[in-house]
C-alpha cells in the first residue's frame, strides 16, 4: 500500500472518529434520567429562551457537560501519549505517574483550607500540584547505578500517588465540612460543572493541542533515539522541557476542571497508535478524538446504571481502563 492510500485510510479513520464524537456528544445533550427531544436542543442552541426551562437545561447544565467532557478527554489522551513517548514507557498517563495524584491534593488544599473557588485560581493550584508530582516521580525514578527505567518509574508513580492521596484524606479528615464539598469530585465527575469551567480551560487546551501537534515530527525523531536525535541536530532538551509542559497544562487543567480521571491516559494512545500507526501527527488528533469519545460515552452510559442516580465518571473509565492496564502489564512490556 502506498504512502498515500495509507494517508486516505487514516483520514478516514480519523473523519469516522469524528463523526461518532460528534454523534455521542448530540447523545449526551439529548439523553439522561430526563429525555429531551431535537427540537428542544435545536432552540435551545440557535434560538435561545430562558424563559423555557427545558432550554435552560440543555443550554446551561447538558451542553457544556458535553464539551467538557469531549475537552476532558482529548486533553487525558495527548497528555498520555507525550509521556509514553517521552519516557518511553506504555503504562505512562497522568494517572499512574501520580501527576493526577498531585493536582487533586493541592487544589483540595486550596478549595478546603484557602476556600479558594475561583476555577482560573484553582487551575493554577492544579498546574503546580501537576508539576510537584512528576518531579518527584522523576526523581524517584532516576535514582540508582541504573538510572531512570520504566518498571522504576511506574513504582514511583504509584507510591507518590498513594502519598498525595493520603495526605488529600488528611486534609479531608480535618475539615470534614469540606468533605462533601470535593469527595464527588475526587472520584472523577464532570456532573453539574458550570460553563465557566470550559470557558477558563478552553484557551489553554486549544493553546496545547495545537503545541503538541506541532512538535508532533520531532517526536517522531525522539522515538529514535535520544543519541540519534541529537545527532540530526535536535534540541532534545528543549523538546522534552516544551513537551513536559504540554503534559502538566493538559493534566493539571483537567484535574481542576473534571476531577483525577483515570486511565484515559494510558488506553486511548495504545488504540491510537494500533490505528494509525506510530507517527505522532497521525497519534496526537487520533488521541484527541478517541479520548473526547470514550469520556463522552462513558459520561453518557454512567447515567442509566443507577437511573436516578450516577456513577461517577472516573468510575467507568477505571472499569475499561484497569483490565487494559493489566493486560498490557501482563504482556511484559515494562522492563526493569
Amino acid at each position: 500500500m502506498t504512502a498515500g492510500n495509507k494517508n486516505g485510510w487514516k483520514a478516514a479513520g480519523f473523519a469516522a472518529g469524528g463523526l461518532l464524537l460528534l454523534g455521542g456528544m448530540i447523545a449526551s445533550v439529548l439523553a439522561g434520567a430526563v429525555h429531551y427531544n431535537w427540537s428542544v436542543a435545536w432552540n435551545a442552541a440557535f434560538h435561545y429562551d430562558d424563559a423555557v426551562m427545558e432550554q435552560v437545561i440543555v443550554r446551561t447544565t447538558r451542553m457544556p457537560r458535553a464539551f467538557i467532557a469531549a475537552a476532558v478527554g482529548a486533553s487525558l489522551a495527548i497528555a498520555g501519549a507525550l509521556m509514553q513517548t517521552l519516557t518511553r514507557n506504555p503504562l505512562a498517563s497522568p494517572s499512574v505517574l501520580g501527576v493526577n495524584a498531585g493536582a487533586s491534593f493541592l487544589v483540595v488544599l486550596a478549595a478546603i483550607l484557602f476556600s479558594v473557588s475561583s476555577m482560573q485560581v484553582l487551575m493554577w493550584f492544579a498546574f503546580a500540584g501537576a508539576a510537584l508530582g512528576s518531579v518527584i516521580v522523576y526523581m524517584l525514578g532516576s535514582l540508582g547505578r541504573d538510572g531512570l527505567t520504566p518498571m522504576k518509574l511506574v513504582l514511583a508513580g504509584a507510591a507518590m500517588a498513594a502519598l498525595f492521596s493520603s495526605f488529600t484524606q488528611g486534609i479531608l479528615v480535618l475539615n470534614k465540612q469540606g468533605l462533601g464539598t470535593v469527595l464527588f469530585w475526587l472520584t472523577g465527575t464532570i456532573a453539574g460543572r458550570e460553563p465557566d469551567a470550559l470557558i477558563v480551560f478552553l484557551p489553554y487546551m486549544l493553546l496545547c493541542w495545537a503545541a503538541a501537534w506541532f512538535i508532533a515530527r520531532d517526536l517522531n525523531v525522539l522515538t529514535m533515539g535520544e543519541d540519534t536525535a541529537k545527532g540530526l541536530g535536535q534540541k532534545t532538551a528543549w523538546l522534552k522541557a516544551g513537551a513536559g509542559l504540554i503534559i502538566l497544562v493538559l493534566a493539571g487543567g483537567a484535574v481542576a476542571v473534571a476531577g483525577p480521571i483515570g486511565f484515559i491516559g494510558v488506553v486511548i494512545p495504545h488504540i491510537a497508535r494500533f490505528m494509525c500507526g506510530p507517527d505522532h501527527r497521525w497519534v496526537v488528533p487520533y488521541c484527541a478524538v478517541l479520548g473526547a469519545l470514550l469520556l463522552v460515552s462513558a459520561d453518557l452510559a454512567a447515567r442509566f446504571i443507577m437511573i436516578p442516580e450516577e456513577v461517577p465518571v472516573g468510575v467507568m473509565t477505571a472499569l475499561i481502563g484497569a483490565p487494559f492496564f493489566m493486560h498490557i502489564a501482563r504482556r511484559g512490556i515494562v522492563k526493569s
